[in-house]
């Protein structure tokens, strides 16, 4: 075998391992989504096994002996699959992602790239497990729960840059790259708006209000933001130790609602002007269909009182709007390779 056949054996490896970890890493963020909105987190109430066991089947009669404790609780046999489920693909992916590392250090010449995205991304999947770790030992506590969130979305995030540098594309104008710190802009408020989202979820407030456009008959209701915006606290409760007020979880839920239009109008803006730049259209139209479809499976939870296949969906177009945005971030930087011209 020649050698230039071997370097394109390795970078075709590399390429082929790094588009499946992003995959599934997209994947993992789907059903840690579905993990949370089935009230599975504390399926099994301990960590990294299912009560000391690998799986629930070795677990079954402490789980049997929860559900007849509690037969609505936290604890069931579903509930235990679900959880353990994430936890043995979330453990998969953090093997994928050292796979990476590996590849792009031991062939960084021949990639052409450092592998210093790579070894960023391993960090970040470790601390990613440790807070999945967390939210089960801290009972899904809502700040934990939520930066869980976020994790994935960074580590979604790194991902589509590992990704991304790997796919060629038309070469932007130097004209259009004036667009990349309004883009930077978008994807730091979008990113603030799956925060928002995320408290909304872990708090269970997203049927806080069961109108719309009003919240309870009124554009300004009654709401507390110091009790719903209090970090450190336990779930359902103030940091006194009181239940969790109507009026706080009206707080959470209608500062998200609002905040979306200010992100809605300003993606959507930026990427109708960038529907036609060469090198940016694909993303900058995808990402027009993912807000109208956020607008509409936000609304269709709020109608339909939280279906769980439109709250799943509801997650994944967030997802969505980070990978485009990512990406068109490093197409305006210059980050991506271009196609030549023919």
């Amino acid at each position: 075998m020649s050698l230039r056949n071997a370097t394109e054996r390795t970078i075709a490896r590399y390429r082929k391992l790094v588009f499946m970890t992003w995959f599934l890493t997209l994947d993992l963020i789907m059903f840690g989504a579905f993990v949370r909105l089935t009230d599975s987190g504390l399926g099994c109430p301990d960590w990294p096994g299912c009560y000391g066991k690998i799986t629930p089947i070795g677990a079954s009669n402490h789980i049997e002996q929860a559900l007849q404790a509690m037969p609505y609780g936290a604890v069931s046999f579903s509930k235990a699959w679900i959880e353990m489920i994430h936890r043995y693909v979330g453990s998969l992916l953090g093997m994928m992602i050292i796979g990476i590392v590996y590849l792009a250090w031991r062939y960084r010449r021949e990639l052409g790239n450092t592998p210093r995205l790579a070894i960023v991304t391993l960090v970040a999947v470790c601390v990613q497990g440790a807070f999945g770790a967390w939210t089960v030992t801290h009972k899904l506590m809502p700040i934990v729960v939520t930066t869980h969130l976020l994790g994935g979305m960074t580590l979604l995030a790194l991902m589509t840059w590992l990704a991304a540098r790997e796919k060629t594309h038309p070469p932007v104008s130097r004209e259009a790259r004036r667009w990349l710190p309004w883009m930077a802009g978008g994807l730091a408020v979008l990113f603030v708006q799956i925060a928002l989202g995320g408290w909304v979820s872990t708090n269970y407030a997203a049927l806080a209000c069961m109108d719309f456009p009003t919240c309870h008959g009124q554009w300004l209701p009654k709401m507390d933001f110091e009790g719903g915006y209090s970090l450190i606290r336990g779930l359902g409760l103030l940091p006194s130790g009181e239940m969790i007020s109507q009026y706080a979880l009206t707080a959470i839920h209608w500062t998200h609602r609002n905040f979306a239009f200010l992100v809605f109008a300003y993606l959507g803006i930026l990427s109708w002007k960038m529907r036609h730049e060469s090198g940016l259209a694909g993303p900058a139209r995808l990402m027009l269909v993912l807000l109208i479809a956020q607008l509409l499976t936000g609304l269709t939870t709020i109608f339909f009182q939280w279906p769980l296949l439109i709250a799943v969906l509801h997650n994944g177009g967030a997802a969505g709007l980070v990978l485009t945005g990512v990406t068109l971030v490093l197409r305006l930087s210059g980050s991506q390779p271009t196609k030549i011209p023919a």
